[in-house]
């Protein structure tokens, strides 16, 4: 039987620890933890394979470490470096095979054209990508690579093997290679879903598999479950191509910066790096949402409407109209949403705000010539007004699931 399959899918081993391990050489072999800050009460947001093989994984507090694996090292998570890191490994998979699409920071898909549809040559190029990592980038970086007919099933082959594996499903094989599989060990199957399967007396793969698309629709109220269902049986889905209609940054507040003062500057920095973000985008929008979560008062969401701004100035006066409108004592987190987004090239104009149709306002054009200037003499060279008490690394762009920071974000 000649085998064919579409997708290749890879993703970084312990990628955050493995960085670190390429970044200081003689951590190699040695179990690492990453954290937010190195600090008693922090917990691991990843372990490195030695780590992991000792019980530590990602919520695990640092002294509950140290006790599961003895001189295991505890490095800061540095996202601009994670993200430099990001862009070598698609640099050196390039030189083998195009990167279609970047899931997140250490997860990767590639489409399979031609002869490299072949099983065999499909793994072939999945022993030469692993290589050009180890090569061209480090040899603490490992990855493990999966070859099937779409995404969701390639992805579930890359995770059959770990470190380092190699692994490959086509319909002919289905579901006996994966029935041993938890249902939430699939992509796609979040937390309220695997409730609903259960509900639905769908306990294992092999019910999951037997389900038929009424069914699947069912049980996720949507469309979704059918094509989730379709692919797990080989097919090939094309989803509509959505566009983002939001984006937005949050912060939990640093001790030096839980007071109501603090609390606002920490998020009028927070909207000027979303602001420049719109610009880097091209995007305008027409919603602000600001969220302050406080010990005494809860959490307190307020949002404002307005015609469509890329105007870090405008968009600073909202957030001052919107403060004053929502109780603010003892904060401990912060957050901002800009909504209602659409391209600059699709707005109409507007003589009363100075608006030339597809284009930005000559204010709009300022705040973007100083975006440039802080990118080439350094972050805040230029800035919006007071900083807060306590300047945090990486405010708004830390990478979150789904969204690599551009490295613009770093400087901004």
């Amino acid at each position: 039987m000649q085998r064919e399959v579409k997708t290749l899918f890879f993703d970084m081993n312990s990628y955050f620890a493995s960085v670190c391990q390429a970044e200081e050489p003689e951590l190699r072999g040695r179990p690492v933890a990453v954290v937010t800050t190195v600090a008693p009460g922090a917990a691991c947001i990843a372990a490195s394979i030695e780590a992991k093989r000792k019980g530590v994984g990602m919520g695990v507090r640092i002294k509950e470490a140290r006790q599961l694996c003895p001189g295991i090292v505890f490095r800061p998570a540095k996202h601009d470096v994670f993200v430099a890191y990001h862009h070598r490994i698609k640099a050196a998979v390039d030189t083998v095979i195009p990167i279609a699409q970047a899931h997140s920071v250490d997860e990767f898909s590639c489409h399979l054209m031609g002869r490299q549809r072949k099983l065999e040559t499909a793994l072939s190029l999945g022993r030469d990508l692993q290589a050009a990592i180890t090569d061209q980038v480090s040899p603490a970086l490992l990855c493990s690579v999966g070859v099937a007919p779409n995404k969701l099933l390639a992805k579930v082959a890359a995770e059959l093997q770990k470190p380092a594996g190699l692994n490959w499903l086509t319909p002919d094989v289905l579901p006996d290679k994966i029935a041993h599989l938890a249902l939430d060990d699939i992509g796609g199957i979040s937390r309220g879903i695997l409730a609903r399967l259960t509900r639905a007396e769908v306990q294992d793969v092999r019910s999951l598999y037997a389900m038929t698309p009424k069914q699947a629709r069912h049980v996720w109220g949507n469309v979704t479950g059918e094509y989730f269902l379709r692919q797990l049986h080989g097919e090939s889905v094309v989803h509509p191509e959505q566009r983002h209609r939001s984006l937005g940054h949050g912060q939990q507040l640093t001790s030096g910066n839980r007071t109501p003062r603090a609390a606002l500057l920490v998020t009028r920095r927070l909207l000027i790096k979303a602001a420049a973000r719109l610009r880097r985008e091209d995007n305008l929008a027409g919603v602000l949402q600001i969220s302050v979560k406080c010990t005494r008062h809860g959490r307190g969401t307020r949002a404002l409407t307005f015609p469509p701004t890329q105007d870090s100035f405008i968009l600073l006066q909202h957030l001052a109209q919107l403060w004053q409108d929502i109780a603010v004592a003892t904060p401990v987190s912060v957050g901002v949403m800009l909504g209602r987004l659409q391209p600059v090239s699709e707005v109409m104009g507007d003589l009363l705000l100075d608006r030339p149709a597809g284009a930005v306002t000559p204010r709009e054009h300022l705040c973007g010539a100083i975006d440039k200037l802080n990118q080439r003499f350094g972050q805040d060279t230029i800035r919006f007004g007071e900083l807060p008490p306590h300047k945090v690394p990486y405010t708004g762009a830390k990478i979150a699931f789904g969204r690599i920071p551009d490295a613009e974000d770093f400087y901004e």
